[in-house]
């Protein structure tokens, strides 16, 4: 059975703008949040994978705004790994307040070569480490 990974904030005054909802920019830093939590619960040592060579890098971003979140609401967001590929793993964030589904979307990340640059194959530690949360079974 796959894990599903889900974190929550609360929406601080600061991140809403004159439409009083949360400024949309702040949806990706929400989603960084989220990853960094998700790589903690899956037990990856960030520090350690990029002192040990490799990093893991956005390559690609898309969200879709679905309705508004508002100052101290409080927004579960779902980590769906749906895809774990050589070089890469794709993340399908969900972000609710409740049942309302407020925004969604797709982020692809890619290790790299901490040192040099360029794509490099995702650890095996790594790898076993996302695969119980991974929808396709990868």
């Amino acid at each position: 059975m796959t894990k599903l990974f889900t974190h929550q904030l609360r929406v601080r005054y600061s991140e809403c703008d004159q439409q009083n909802v949360v400024f949309n920019g702040h949806y990706l830093f929400y989603y960084d949040v989220a990853v960094t939590e998700l790589l903690r619960e899956a037990t990856v040592d960030y520090a350690a994978m990029v002192e040990g060579g490799t990093d893991l890098v956005v390559a690609e971003a898309r969200i879709v705004y679905r309705q508004a979140a508002r100052f101290d609401e409080l927004i579960d967001i779902d980590m769906p790994i749906t895809r774990l590929g050589t070089t890469s793993l794709i993340v399908r964030p969900r972000f609710r307040v409740g049942e309302r589904l407020i925004a969604e979307g797709e982020v692809r990340h890619v290790f790299t070569d901490s040192a040099a640059g360029g794509k490099k194959e995702m650890p095996s530690t790594v790898r076993a480490a996302f695969q119980p949360y991974t929808s396709t079974g990868e």
